[in-house]
């Protein structure tokens, strides 16, 4: 029963990130997830590898059917290093980690275990993210981060955080902005 509850707040919160953030087709979305903290516990103390199947397995399902491309953050123990396809790791560091629950995360490790071509990557620059259970993602987004609010705000016992990213304003008291990438 918690699995079901678990992936339809996840299901939830993906399809509002992709409502309410624009994204388009080959966007990246970067989720850290704690599954200690989704069952309850605190962050890093209580790996789940079933909680992460069911996070991942969701995310990955909804977002591939918008042409999104997922991007699974690694706990500290691999410096938060980036899991994605390899098709969308064009641009970025290539770097040698396999998560596994108790150093990357139990996440991460579906996410590699998942991903048809997966590649660990040192960081990544992404249009949108979901932070699931207080894992820090914004070093993952592009410049400028926008939060934003919606329901569901947690999974599990972790609460959720959504942001996305728009174009930084340059200019001063007479520049004009395209409207449309706020």
């Amino acid at each position: 029963m918690v699995g079901t509850e678990i992936e339809s707040a996840v299901r939830n919160a993906a399809i509002e990130l992709i409502e309410k953030s624009g994204l388009e087709p080959g966007s990246v979305v970067v989720v850290g997830c704690s599954t200690s903290e989704i069952a309850g516990q605190r962050i890093g103390t209580s790996s789940g590898p079933e909680i992460g199947s069911v996070v991942f397995n969701t995310l990955y399902e909804v977002f591939s059917e918008k042409n999104i491309f997922l991007a699974a953050q690694c706990c500290e123990h691999l410096n938060r290093a980036i899991i994605v396809e390899r098709d969308a790791s064009a641009g970025f560091k290539i770097v040698n980690a396999v998560p596994v629950p108790n150093a990357g995360g139990a996440f991460a490790a579906a996410a590699y275990s998942g991903f048809e071509r997966p590649v660990a990557l040192e960081s990544i620059e992404a249009d949108a993210g979901l932070d699931i259970g207080g894992t820090l993602i914004a070093m993952d987004l592009k410049r400028v981060a926008i939060p934003l609010r919606f329901e569901p705000v947690n999974v599990g016992k972790a609460s959720v955080i959504a942001a996305r990213t728009r174009p930084p304003l340059i200019g001063g008291v007479r520049a004009h902005y395209d409207e449309g990438l706020f």
